[in-house]
């Protein structure tokens, strides 16, 4: 596949290279939005990149678009595609891009404009009678574009600020075959199945409500399944050396301007008055994890220490970004925080990818890593973000761990290492993270005391496992179809009495599973036994046990699988062994 770059050339790249996928559906942002003039000559044209999966574009109409639209527009797509047009490129000045974009209509392109220096040579593409002010790249001919879909329609501010103009977003995908996409399709429908919003509900795990938009309310079924995973994190924890803490939730803005989030993450931070002091709510656990590591003197000896908080912290999302347990407003971070010396870099790296590579593989998740670079609005010096960097390489050769570098998407402080975890159905997630830190102990003078018996600075690692629990909770569901393996089900085995006359033989068989550490529920309702099979099955309980006369007298169970079905009688022993084995 052939792509145009800004500087005129032509590449050669596949699709499976990001660089050709992101031109090849930036091209069919610029297919869409071309149809759409052709269709609606009045539309005026803002924004179109490609994004995972797609691309989308977001229009001002001089009416009320909706989805009924869509097939007339593929029509005119798919005119473009076989009239394959060239994407040619060239450049204007300042002046003469403004002139082109007024003469045609589009204020958003002039806007844009006219925030770049008067100097500025600016980019063109050309495919037909469609221009458009873009950097690239781009696929050399519109007839590489061979399948598209457009998806949905939604509302999104210009340039997302809720003071602007509320324009229309068509979103879309597009592949090189036919097979590609209907492969593609067929995922979404399948994800659409699996949706945690919908099977929370289903299965009382957790609910959102319009008193706290971006604040998730956990069910008592939901509870479960956050004090499983938190019970896993602090065992494996324990384990591994580390110790627990937890740090108030509000601290004052001194404390953030020495943290420097106050300079570089303000506008996403919750704050209020109190005593006359500016404080505010934590986005982050780490600075209040530098205060405890600063309380009292340290040895050289005393490192690494590994220090864990399960800390409740909170972030302002946009309102349209919000997304059930996938993008909240309060979240669970499984934080910890190293503080080590620079030779002790490797190993504890090591170790912390060990450990997540330990819960990912319990949970039956693949992976593939990300090495994020120093982002433009960085802190500290050239020096410290090299050791940093390199520190995060070595150790990642040195686990043999394939990785790919993220250009210039670290944090501000630090280079990154994060873990995107594959599902059931093939789509990532962005989940574990570690952070090399140099920053924070040199803010807050953070020391230890070295064998020379001189004062020493410590590095820091962040790093969390679940990444956020709530995040992980919505991740499970969406893998297992909401099926939890035995030991992570909310309710492990559903007791089902035929009648009213067998409640309280099912009543004891709970207590006894109870007694052996089973999570239980009996369903005593005055239904037929073929709705409460359903029901359990609909529940997605891993089993069934049914108790009648027969098994009242016979002391047996009567047992359902989820996986297997009717598994036929058994004695209680036998059934709390296959159990304890699972």
């Amino acid at each position: 596949m052939k792509i145009s770059m800004k500087d005129g050339s032509i590449r050669e790249v596949t699709f499976e290279e990001e660089l050709g996928r992101n031109a090849f559906r930036h091209t069919s942002a610029h297919i869409l939005a071309q149809a759409v003039k052709r269709l609606y000559p009045g539309t005026k044209c803002a924004i179109g990149p490609a994004i995972a999966d797609g691309f989308y574009y977001d229009f001002e109409f001089d009416f009320e678009f909706s989805e009924e639209r869509f097939k007339e527009i593929e029509a005119e797509m798919q005119k473009i595609v076989k009239e394959n047009l060239q994407l040619r490129h060239y450049t204007l000045s300042r002046e003469e891009a403004i002139r082109l974009m007024e003469e045609k209509g589009e204020p958003y392109k002039v806007e844009l404009i006219r925030e770049l220096p008067e100097d500025e040579v600016l980019s063109f593409y050309q495919q037909g009678e469609y221009v458009e002010f873009c950097a690239g790249p781009h696929v050399a001919y519109t007839s590489a574009v061979k399948a598209f879909k457009l998806l949905s329609v939604a509302g999104a501010y210009w340039r997302g600020d809720e003071k602007n103009k509320m324009l229309t977003r068509i979103y879309g995908t597009s592949f090189p075959s036919r097979e590609l996409l209907e492969e593609y399709l067929n995922r979404m429908e399948e994800a659409k199945k699996r949706d945690h919003r919908k099977l929370g509900k289903e299965l009382g795990l957790f609910t959102m409500m319009e008193e706290g938009p971006g604040f998730p309310f956990f069910l008592p079924k939901g509870m479960v399944l956050k004090n499983l995973l938190i019970d896993y994190w602090r065992k494996i924890h324990t384990r591994e050396g580390y110790v627990e803490i937890s740090t108030p939730m509000m601290l004052n803005r001194q404390l953030w301007e020495t943290s420097g989030h106050w300079d570089h993450y303000r506008e996403n931070m919750y704050t209020t008055v109190i005593d006359d002091t500016d404080f505010a709510i934590k986005p982050m656990n780490c600075p209040g994890g530098m205060l405890v590591y600063k309380m009292e003197p340290h040895s050289y000896r005393d490192l690494p220490m590994r220090v864990g908080e399960l800390g409740l912290v909170h972030r302002h999302e946009k309102s349209g970004a919000l997304h059930g347990l996938m993008r909240v407003r309060c979240f669970t971070q499984d934080d910890a925080h190293i503080f080590m010396t620079k030779e002790q870099i490797p190993g504890e790296i090591k170790g912390v990818i060990r450990l997540i590579d330990e819960v990912y593989s319990k949970f039956g998740f693949k992976y593939h890593v990300e090495l994020s670079t120093r982002p433009e609005n960085s802190i500290g010096s050239d020096e410290d973000w090299e050791v940093a960097t390199n520190g995060l390489k070595e150790a990642l050769d040195a686990s043999d761990l394939p990785y790919i570098i993220n250009e210039g998407d670290g944090a501000f402080y630090g280079p990154k290492i994060d873990f995107h975890l594959e599902d059931s159905i093939g789509r990532t997630w962005q989940c574990g993270t570690i952070q090399l830190d140099f920053q924070l102990p040199q803010r807050f003078e953070a020391e230890y005391i070295g064998a020379d018996g001189e004062k020493h600075r410590p590095i820091m690692i962040h790093r969390v496992v679940f990444g956020s629990i709530e995040r992980f909770i919505g991740i499970l569901i969406e893998h297992f179809e909401g099926k939890f393996p035995l030991w992570l089900a909310p309710v492990q085995v559903k007791i089902l009495s035929i009648s009213d006359k067998f409640n309280a033989y099912a009543q004891a068989v709970k207590a006894e599973l109870a007694l052996e550490g089973f999570r239980c529920e009996v369903d005593e309702r005055a239904e037929k036994i073929g709705y409460k099979i359903r029901s359990a099955r609909m529940e997605r309980v891993p089993y069934m046990i049914v108790v009648g006369e027969k098994e009242e007298i016979s002391g047996n169970l009567s047992v359902r699988s989820r996986e297997e079905g009717d598994l036929g009688n058994m004695s209680m022993e036998m059934f709390v062994e296959k159990l304890r084995r699972e």
